[in-house]
């Protein structure tokens, strides 16, 4: 990607002005029109929000983008709505054994209510900031108590199985994170106490060490930066057997959005780190998030930092010399991801600032991504389409994204986790510009 050197965070505010009144018509479309019995509005297909999927891993998304809303221009109706609806439908996940998304459902909810009583954002309330804190107590260890075992350590497993590392569970490490910082432990048989930290830093830990490639010669395919996105471990004796992918082309390709969570969960975590002074694993971290930024910037990314869904696909070459130009989402041979985008464009600003004066590089191509993202064809102007960022894939093999009439590809469409995301680093962006509290999910400063 070309990255914009001279851009500062405060060109973007009338696009986050813009940006944010969108937003508000998206957000109020989806609650008049969609059943909330249909389960969760997973992604669009012709313009209207739609469930489908594996799990309801995107409930949280949904209720926390108007949390979301009000924390970016304090319209009181977004807060009672997401706050309503937290009450009424996330409970249930709080204490959902059978998934790896916790940090998602439960911190995009109770947790963004939570970080928004302690700011003062919201009027201190003991009986409603307990109600919060339970919830994310139980969340962090129902996460935390889905655990494998393995040579040199341990993960949370994904819903595959015992077997299977998700890299997208990086992320989902922030429930352990609160549930510690409010003092919590996980309960095992005979009484046992189980630090939420260690099991935090242990699963950061085997993430980084066999979801991300270092050029170490791991295997043919090891480039550095190379993100996969299933890591299978043998169960009886915890020994890493391989790379695998759900998502992306294959074990040996980088699934973009994958890289992209792998981005954004390293650099919080060492962000929560650095907060609380626990720094015994912070070079590991450090290795894995600027190993995956740089992939992201000069392997992953076209001329105006938007990735193709996988950095190999196998159509790519089609496109010529797809990186010396910017990512054309309506081309004939594969999909783009804006997802990925607003996900990266996160984990790139946060490491950036994490570095101070040595993390320009990272900042720039962060603020250069959302630059582009806050614009057409990404922002979707179209008032009867209820998706806020276009271009956005969820599953490209097994074939679930909608291919519009004389395209080859999917396009056009938008993604509850793509939404969610992009206003979770707009609002990032917009709290630097007007010198607000730097925003974290643990609420520090």
């Amino acid at each position: 990607m070309k990255i914009n050197f001279k851009l500062q965070p405060a060109a973007l505010k009338g696009k986050l002005e813009r940006f944010w009144s969108i937003s508000a018509d998206k957000i109020n479309q989806i609650e008049k029109t969609y059943d909330a019995a249909e389960g969760s509005p997973v992604f669009t297909v012709k313009g209207k929000y739609t469930r489908r999927g594996w799990t309801e891993w995107t409930q949280g998304f949904q209720y926390g983008s108007s949390i979301l809303q009000f924390d970016a221009t304090g319209e009181r109706r977004f807060l009672d709505l997401g706050r309503t609806a937290t009450v009424r439908r996330m409970a249930p996940h709080l204490s959902h054994f059978g998934v790896h998304d916790h940090g998602f459902n439960s911190v995009s909810t109770y947790g963004n209510l939570w970080r928004l009583m302690g700011e003062g954002r919201i009027p201190e309330s003991p009986w409603e900031r307990n109600f919060y804190e339970l919830a994310l107590k139980i969340s962090g260890a129902v996460q935390a108590h889905r655990w494998t075992k393995t040579k040199d350590g341990g993960f949370i497993y994904s819903f595959n199985g015992p077997h299977s590392l998700f890299v997208d569970a990086i992320r989902s490490l922030r429930s352990l994170g609160l549930a510690h910082q409010l003092n919590h432990v996980l309960m095992g048989e005979g009484d046992r106490q189980i630090s939420l930290l260690e099991r935090l830093k242990q699963h950061a830990t085997t993430t980084a060490t066999y979801c991300v490639y270092y050029g170490d010669g791991r295997d043919t395919y090891d480039v550095p930066g190379r993100v996969a996105h299933e890591s299978i471990f043998n169960v009886v004796d915890g020994s890493y057997r391989c790379p695998n992918s759900q998502q992306g082309y294959s074990p040996f390709s980088t699934w973009t959005r994958g890289l992209a969570w792998a981005m954004c969960g390293f650099t919080e975590q060492l962000e929560f780190m650095r907060a609380t002074n626990e720094e015994s694993i912070t070079s590991l971290l450090l290795k894995a998030a600027k190993s995956a930024c740089d992939f992201y910037i000069d392997h992953a990314s076209a001329l105006d930092g938007i990735p193709y869904w996988d950095s190999e696909a196998p159509q790519l070459y089609r496109l010529g010399d797809w990186q010396a130009k910017p990512a054309d989402p309506f081309n004939d041979f594969e999909p783009v991801d804006s997802s990925a985008a607003v996900i990266a464009a996160q984990g790139l600003l946060r490491l950036g600032k994490y570095l101070g004066a040595k993390g320009e590089r990272y900042f720039q191509a962060g603020l250069t991504i959302i630059d582009t993202v806050l614009d057409e064809p990404y922002l979707n102007l179209n008032s009867k389409h209820q998706g806020l960022i276009r271009h956005s894939v969820y599953h490209r093999p097994n074939g679930w994204d909608y291919i519009p009439p004389k395209h080859k590809v999917p396009c056009g469409e938008s993604s509850m986790w793509g939404d969610y995301h992009a206003r979770e680093v707009a609002l990032y962006v917009q709290r630097i510009i007007e010198n607000k509290r730097y925003l974290t999910f643990w609420g520090g400063k």
